[in-house]
């Protein structure tokens, strides 16, 4: 299912047949230290993976982690979308890209069309966000957003701090 395209990026929510593409990218190392370790390390995990809980979120909320691919090319170069975390009041602003993409404003090209979307298309008030403090190119993309830092806290299950922010998309 299509959901965002910008000038240079299409988004779409994520299929099974794009398990080899989600296992690279929850097994890089920027993944696993900024965001967490977890645990997928065949296709088959990252078939559930995509199948419990992007596609279930899809389903159940009308909202997931999207795909994120070239316009032109529609090779794979990361994730943004929303997600509703049990540790979390707000829904939350989330991505991630492979190594190669990163830098060149693909997330916040992806992440802006996701809050466009947000606020047009969905019955969402504000959002949340969160980053490991130490995440210093995400933590400046929340903001360039329009997000506002509310507090380091610990979410639970965690053993780390986290920086909260949040976002009032509507009144």
């Amino acid at each position: 299912m299509d959901i965002i395209s910008t000038e240079r990026l299409h988004l779409r929510v994520m299929r099974l047949d794009d398990a080899a593409f989600y296992l690279r990218l929850v097994n890089e190392p920027s993944f696993i230290s900024n965001i967490r370790d977890k645990g997928i390390r065949t296709l088959d995990q990252s078939r559930e993976s995509i199948q419990t809980g992007t596609l279930a979120s899809q389903e159940k909320f009308g909202f997931s982690f999207y795909l994120v691919e070239g316009r032109t090319t529609h090779l794979p170069m990361g994730i943004c979308g929303l997600t509703k975390r049990d540790s979390l009041d707000d829904v939350d602003l989330g991505y991630a890209f492979l190594p190669e993409f990163c830098g060149q404003g693909y997330a916040y090209e992806a992440a802006l069309a996701v809050l466009t979307h947000t606020k047009n298309a969905l019955p969402i008030k504000q959002l949340a966000a969160i980053t490991s403090p130490t995440n210093e190119r995400s933590n400046r993309l929340l903001i360039k957003l329009g997000f506002i830092f509310q507090r380091t806290t610990l979410l639970s299950g965690d053993s780390e701090e986290t920086r909260l922010y949040r976002l009032v998309l509507k009144p």
